[in-house]
């Protein structure tokens, strides 16, 4: 397999990552087929064109559906607005292209379930965006977990704030619609958290939430009045992992001063891990062993120790950023499709990730406790 065609619908955030993406892949990893930056699209016309010079694509377009029709495109990248996700998911996998969709899958768990189920029918791969357990710092966790540093897993703690929505005189947006954005801070951020820790602890068995909108109306962008906001602010839920651990996770858009801090604390029996996404190249780890009075925690800083830090920079202390993890991500996607095996997540487990953000949603509403084991409601 020497190339592979890319195709990229969406310009904004998460199109310019996925850009750079793939144009540093297979200098970063050399042991990954070539991408072809054949063509991309956005509205309108000029903004397509101008972008697909700046970004690299040898050709440009306003319609998605051109993309997916190419015969030079192997590969689709998703990263449009939320409520786009599945039809273009969908039309995508039907063509027979392999699909990179930025998170969350859709605006509601049917639609994902369905881009599941195509998924799993169609002879190609797919992989969903979450690129923050590429890190080599979560993935050395993720093994000192695995070899019992920290001993039995009981309990996981994480939060992922942001204040981007703090401000109450910020302009309404599509954000706030249920119909183009779905869930709020839960499927902007809190996705992302269970992610994490569902890759740390396994899978979470059952929950019970709450939820709230803070800023219930938002001032329309041309003066005419305000509009109100459809979807959460913040949310909360206590959870129960299927191995036995409890936890919690907290997540809001509106939380002053935070700059994304995804963070999180893992107990186990002899020991604990701690990580803040602002401080992303950082481990902290404490270990229960020897004389009480040289007990404490321990900064591990990521290095070319920490694979595959060491294909960005051979040097420690230098520091990897959001858009490397991309770079990790499309290298795992390419090396799923020149191995014929599973992309991680791939749409059958960023499904998973969507059926806890959802039973947060619905046992906030309902007041009830959530089994996700059964996805049947329970009274807490």
């Amino acid at each position: 397999m020497q190339s592979l065609g890319i195709g990229l619908i969406g310009t904004g955030f998460m199109g310019k990552a996925h850009a750079l993406a793939w144009g540093a892949v297979r200098a970063t990893f050399g042991d990954v087929p070539a991408p072809r930056l054949e063509i991309l699209c956005d509205t309108p016309a000029d903004k397509a064109r101008n972008l697909a010079s700046q970004f690299g694509f040898a050709r440009a377009t306003d319609n998605w559906r051109d993309v997916i029709s190419d015969a030079a495109v192997d590969i689709i990248s998703i990263t449009t607005p939320n409520n786009l996700h599945h039809e273009m998911a969908l039309a995508a996998l039907a063509a027979g292209k392999h699909v990179w969709c930025e998170k969350p899958m859709a605006l509601t768990l049917e639609q994902a379930t369905e881009m599941a189920d195509a998924a799993r029918k169609a002879p190609v791969k797919t992989i969903v965006g979450y690129n923050y357990i590429r890190n080599p710092a979560f993935t050395h966790a993720m093994r000192l977990i695995r070899d019992g540093a920290i001993g039995e897993i009981v309990h996981f703690r994480g939060w992922v704030d942001e204040d981007y929505q703090a401000d109450p005189d910020l302009p309404w947006t599509w954000r706030a619609r249920i119909a183009q954005a779905g869930l709020g801070a839960l499927g902007d951020m809190g996705c992302h958290l269970v992610s994490m820790a569902d890759a740390l602890c396994g899978p979470i068995d059952s929950l019970i939430a709450d939820m709230r909108t803070i800023h219930e109306t938002r001032p329309l962008a041309d003066g005419s009045g305000r509009a109100p906001v459809e979807n959460e602010d913040v949310a909360t839920a206590l959870v129960r992992f299927a191995n036995g651990a409890h936890g919690s996770l907290s997540t809001s858009r509106s939380a002053w001063g935070r700059k994304n801090r995804l963070a999180w604390e893992v107990h186990g029996t002899s020991g604990m891990i701690c990580f803040d996404q602002e401080r992303m190249n950082e481990l902290r780890l404490f270990v229960h062993e020897g004389p009480e009075s040289e007990q404490g925690f321990r900064t591990i800083l990521t290095g070319p120790a920490h694979e595959p830090f060491g294909a960005f920079c051979p040097a420690p202390g230098h520091q990897l950023g959001f858009n490397d993890l991309k770079v990790i991500e499309a290298a795992e996607f390419l090396r799923a499709i020149a191995g014929d095996r599973p992309a991680h997540p791939d749409f059958a487990k960023a499904l998973e990730y969507e059926r806890v953000i959802h039973a947060v949603a619905e046992s906030a509403r309902s007041g009830r406790r959530i089994n996700l084991t059964t996805n049947t409601g329970g009274v807490a």
